[in-house]
């Protein structure tokens, strides 16, 4: 990754933070390759670049990219033969929807004529429901959503 932008901290925290049954927010994130030169760029908020994977370590992205995954991802390595006790999200499971369980919202991609287009229908994945689950949906205000998260290690998720 070659960062562009000086005012950003690779690694750090970003604020503020939502709490849980209070005050939500978002932070809007976008990846898109660059037609001419073939880099995929990552901008934060409505213009803020933060840099750019160059084209060259992707040489199976040469055309386009054939699948979108967004989400999240614990390592469980079992420790003591139990489960993580790291929570994924705001450790919620999505159940608890909009003020308790973390999200992703309005989800789009860059289409062929470089133009940001909503994701209509979405595959989800949950390996183990017990520790960490899933549910996506629809509606006029946040277009596909899907409420994500979980505890890891509960009575549940030994």
């Amino acid at each position: 990754f070659v960062q562009t932008n000086s005012r950003i901290a690779i690694g750090a925290s970003i604020s503020p933070v939502s709490q849980y049954t209070a005050n939500q927010y978002d932070i809007t994130i976008l990846i898109w390759k660059d037609p001419k030169l073939g880099n995929w760029w990552m901008g934060l908020g409505d213009n803020t670049l933060i840099g750019y994977w160059p084209a060259e370590l992707f040489t199976h992205l040469a055309d386009r990219a054939t699948m979108v995954e967004w989400g999240g991802e614990v390592v469980n390595s079992r420790a003591n033969g139990q489960h993580t006790s790291t929570q994924m999200g705001s450790g919620q499971f999505p159940e608890g929807g909009f003020g308790k369980s973390s999200y992703f919202r309005n989800l789009e991609v860059v289409d062929a004529d470089n133009s940001l287009s909503s994701v209509r229908d979405i595959s989800t994945l949950a390996e183990n429901t017990n520790c960490y689950n899933i549910r996506s949906s629809y509606n006029k205000e946040w277009g596909t959503f899907f409420y994500y998260g979980g505890p890891g290690n509960n009575p549940r998720c030994p």
